[in-house]
C-alpha cells in the first residue's frame, strides 16, 4: 500500500493508519493483535510470488519459504533481507519473539524456533497483515 497524501508509511499519524487500513488489519498491524486461525485466505496461497505488509507494501517473505505447519496461521521458514525485525514480547504471561515490518514497524506475528530445515524457525504470520503478489 502507497503512503497517503500527509504522510510516509513510516511517519503515518494513528488516524491515517486507520483510515488506510481495514478494522481488522488495524487491530493486528498498529494493536498487535491477532487473526483468528484459519480465517486467512493466505493459507491456502500456493502460486509463486511474494508475500508483503498490508500496511507499507515492503516485500516479507518469497513463496518458496512458505509451508504447512498446521497451525491456521501462514508460515514461513525466512523472511526476506532485512524486510523483518523482532523484539521481545513478554504479553499473556509468557516470553516470545514477536516479528514486525522494518519499514513500517507493523505487528506481523511470531517467530518460534520449531520450524523445517535449514532454519529451524516458523515465522507464523498474520495474514491480514500481509498481501500477496504473484509472480509475473
Amino acid at each position: 500500500m502507497a503512503a497517503n497524501e500527509t504522510g510516509t508509511a513510516e511517519t503515518r499519524t494513528d488516524a491515517e493508519w486507520r483510515r488506510s487500513l481495514t478494522p481488522q488489519q488495524y487491530r493486528v498491524l498498529r494493536e498487535h493483535g491477532t487473526e483468528r486461525p484459519g480465517t486467512s485466505p493466505l493459507n491456502h496461497e500456493k502460486r509463486t510470488g511474494t508475500f508483503v505488509c498490508a500496511g507499507c507494501g515492503q516485500p516479507l517473505f518469497d513463496s518458496a519459504t512458505k509451508f504447512e505447519s498446521g497451525t491456521g496461521w501462514p508460515s514461513f521458514s525466512a523472511p526476506l533481507d532485512g524486510a523483518v525485525e523482532t523484539q521481545t514480547d513478554r504479553s499473556f504471561f509468557m516470553t516470545r519473539t514477536e516479528v514486525h515490518c522494518a519499514r513500517c514497524k507493523g505487528h506481523l506475528g511470531h517467530v518460534f524456533d520449531d520450524g523445517p530445515a535449514p532454519t529451524g524457525l516458523r515465522y507464523c504470520m498474520n495474514g491480514v497483515a500481509m498481501g500477496f503478489e504473484p509472480e509475473g
